[in-house]
């Protein structure tokens, strides 16, 4: 007796089995997915640069306007110099760069190691953080104006005396600091250290002096040497 499914198709007279798979479907089924499986990819692949074409190009950079320089007269010790400057440069590249005064050195550039400390009106300033139009009139004074007659300061002395630099580049700027720490202190100006500040005039001890010279950084490391000089000075023993 013959199994119901070996029985003849009516359609076609094939007498295979109506319940096997249409494996002819199968490729064709698959390679449609592929194929739209494929063209998914590639719009998502292509979107980003798609997107990319559509920004809009980054404007060109905008020309600054230069300013002219102008003649700035500066008193640098005891002399005037008269300079074409650009109100922008500072005070530190004015003194190198057109007076050449090449004693004041360019250390950090950012008041960080006062290699670049003069004196202004005797005060003393980072000359890199400070604009050289702004100390028009005003007495300046560098490291090579400390001498007098070819004669080394007091302070200058003591430096040498005690040994108190090694390479030398911090040297100005610490000759200038030394020379408006000991002038501060003649004048009875106390600091962040000073015991009792009614007592007048303060004690110079090694902390004040480490303290007043702290914005003055000596790579080399002769800090005791520094303190013993301005110590002598301060003593009338230099």
């Amino acid at each position: 007796m013959s199994h119901p499914s070996d029985r003849p198709d009516p359609a076609t007279g094939s007498t295979e089995s109506s319940s096997l798979p249409d494996t002819n479907a199968l490729p064709n089924t698959s390679r449609r997915r592929f194929l739209q499986s494929a063209a998914a990819a590639a719009t998502v692949g292509a979107a980003p640069h798609v997107r990319a074409q559509q920004q809009p190009a980054a404007p060109p950079p905008v020309a600054r306007a230069s300013v002219p320089a102008r003649p700035v007269t500066l008193n640098v010790n005891g002399r005037a110099y008269t300079l074409q400057l650009e109100p922008r440069v500072t005070l530190l590249d004015a003194l190198r760069e057109y007076a050449g005064l090449m004693g004041t050195k360019k250390g950090c550039d950012r008041g960080q190691c006062g290699a670049c400390t003069v004196l202004v009106e005797g005060r003393r300033i980072n000359a890199c953080l400070t604009l050289a139009v702004m100390h028009e009139g005003e007495a300046i004074t560098t490291v090579e104006g400390l001498a007098r007659n070819n004669t080394l300061s007091p302070i200058q002395q003591a430096f040498v005396k005690h040994d108190a630099f090694q390479c030398g580049y911090c040297t100005p700027g610490q000759l200038c600091s030394a020379t408006a720490l000991l002038d501060e202190f003649r004048a009875g100006t106390a600091s962040t250290v000073t015991a009792n500040v009614r007592v007048r005039p303060p004690q110079l001890s090694d902390d004040e002096i480490r303290e007043r010279m702290s914005g003055n950084i000596c790579r080399c490391g002769a800090y005791p040497n520094i303190v013993a000089a301005v110590h002598a000075v301060n003593d009338g023993m230099a």
